[in-house]
């Protein structure tokens, strides 16, 4: 796992391909996670410094998309990544972050020190006006936890067992239409593209939803249509 981190306008970062390979990832799943991120309306312009696109061409020569990404954007990455091996490589990813901008050349003439100081400085007072702000965020953003993700798909299971049970026998076909319209429910209410994605600020808002939910009047009509051609169907 060497050149975990690289120098690339003058700063330290990573790629999404990297990290796809060290975290053992498809590299389409971290693309999605970086888009996403990018793509939110409310901390786009944020992400967008962390990360920017390149490309790398893989066996057949072909160019594919990829994702370059700064200390911060890596964090925002890996945050979710969870268990010994993950830790263990983030530790190293973190070694590499900082060796690679020890090694980075420092300015040596008094001009260009002094004024690296006073940018520096004015950086850090903006930097400390926003602190706080990051680290809930930073909070607020990592996603459910493996234990309760687990706990919120039994309860999912349960509840369209106890729907399901009040129409009496039903296919599995609309058992599956009744899936989907609590997934699609789950997805809209935590503004995700996938139940996987869902943060852990919203574990409580998302189970109180699934055990107040009722399948929609679209669902509902499926089921009594397709209800009523079994019935009709001749034994």
């Amino acid at each position: 796992m060497n050149d975990l981190v690289i120098m690339k306008n003058k700063q330290a970062v990573t790629s999404s391909l990297q990290v796809a390979e060290v975290f053992e990832k498809n590299h389409r799943d971290v693309l999605e996670a970086i888009r996403t991120k990018m793509h939110s309306a409310e901390f786009s312009a944020q992400y967008q410094k962390m990360f920017v696109e390149g490309s790398y061409k893989d066996k057949s020569g072909k160019s594919n998309p990829m994702y370059y990404m700064n200390r911060d954007g890596f964090a925002f990455i890996v945050m979710g990544f969870t268990g010994r091996k993950a830790d263990s490589f983030k530790l190293q990813y973190i070694k590499a972050f900082n060796s690679m901008e020890e090694q980075a050349k420092l300015p040596t003439s008094p001009r260009e020190i002094a004024r690296l100081a006073l940018q520096a400085n004015e950086e850090t007072n903006q930097r400390l006006d926003s602190v706080e702000g990051d680290v809930k965020d930073l909070k607020e953003n990592q996603v459910i936890p493996n234990p309760e993700y687990s706990a919120l798909n039994r309860r999912v299971n349960q509840r369209v067992s106890e729907v399901a049970h009040s129409y009496g026998h039903i296919t599995q076909k609309q058992r599956g239409e009744l899936f989907k319209d609590i997934g699609s429910g789950i997805k809209k209410i935590a503004n995700v593209s996938a139940r996987s994605m869902l943060r852990k600020k919203d574990y409580q808002m998302v189970m109180d939803f699934i055990n107040d939910w009722e399948p929609s009047t679209a669902t509902k009509t499926i089921i009594r249509q397709t209800s009523l051609r079994f019935d009709k169907e001749p034994a």
